[in-house]
Order: C-alpha cells, then structure tokens, then sequence
C-alpha cells in the first residue's frame, strides 16, 4: 500500500498570502508514457507552503508542465494570492502562455485555454524560463509522483473537466 503524503501547508494556510513564487515541473517517462507534475511554493519570506504533486497515468510530458501549471493555479486561487511568480523549465509552456508561440495540439489547447482562465482569475501573474538546474525541487515532486504512481491530492480541476478525448491524460 502506498503511503499518501498530504501537501504540505503553512500555519497560514487558508488565509491570504501576499506574493508567492512557485517552480512547476512535469515529466513523462516516455512520450508518451507515465507521467506527473510537481508545484514547489514558497511565500514572500521564502517559507515552503505547498508542495504537490499528481500521477497522470500515461500522458505526454507537454501535458505533464501544464497539469503542474494548473495544479498552481488553483492552489495560488484557493490560497487568495496577491501575486504568483512562476518559474518553469519548460521553454514552450512558458512561451505558449506569454502569448510568444502558438499552440497547435488539439490537447494543449484546452490545457493552455484552461490555465489563460485560471490566470485571469488572479490579481497578478508572471510567468518565467528557468534552466532545469533551478527547477530541482519541483523536478524532485514530479519524480516522486511518476515513481509512486500516487498525488499528494486530488488532480487540478481543470483536468478532471475534460471531456474524454484520445489525447487527454488517462486519469486513474
């Protein structure tokens, strides 16, 4: 049996954060193959707040960035965020949601029209390349999803959503 490990939360979790910055990574051990995301929070002070993570059964690693980006979204939305700073390795989630390339997969277009939703739900939102050296920790949450084939809670919302399509996650 294996062990759920809940996210984990501050003493302030459930209130109103100020800014929070947050590394998200996704991954798929083939593509596509098995594949998770993992979301690393951290408040203004630097303190941890969130650490999660989702098994998406077989998915493409694309699929994978964007499950970890809308996993963030709709904690930093529960959490009343002020302002989120998102740091992804990922170069084409990260210019596909600023707008600088186009997205053209039938699959990533509902994830990324999902993720431009919960976006404009938040008061502000910036989005940011980091090379994968300092993405360790989200990478590390992502791992642990894939290795475990198990989350640290329900997936996002927005994926539980979708309509049953060839190129969706198979959700477990």
């Amino acid at each position: 049996m294996t062990r759920r490990r809940a996210p984990r939360r501050s003493a302030s979790a459930g209130k109103q954060h100020g800014a929070l910055v947050a590394h998200i990574d996704g991954g798929a051990r083939g593509n596509p193959g098995p594949a998770g995301y993992g979301v690393h929070v951290k408040d203004e002070a630097g303190r941890v707040v969130a650490e999660l993570y989702g098994y998406l059964g077989t998915a493409t690693n694309n699929t994978a960035e964007y499950a970890a980006l809308l996993a963030l979204l709709e904690y930093a939305r529960k959490e009343g965020a002020a302002t989120l700073r998102i740091l992804s390795d990922s170069e084409l989630l990260v210019r596909q949601i600023r707008g600088e390339y186009r997205v053209k997969h039938p699959g990533l277009l509902v994830l990324h029209a999902a993720a431009r939703r919960l976006m404009a739900s938040l008061p502000s939102v910036v989005v940011e390349h980091v090379p994968r050296e300092r993405n360790v920790e989200a990478d590390a949450l992502a791992n642990r999803a894939m290795d475990l084939r198990d989350s640290s809670g329900p997936l996002p919302q927005a994926l539980r959503d979708l309509p049953p399509l060839p190129f969706q996650p198979r959700l477990h």
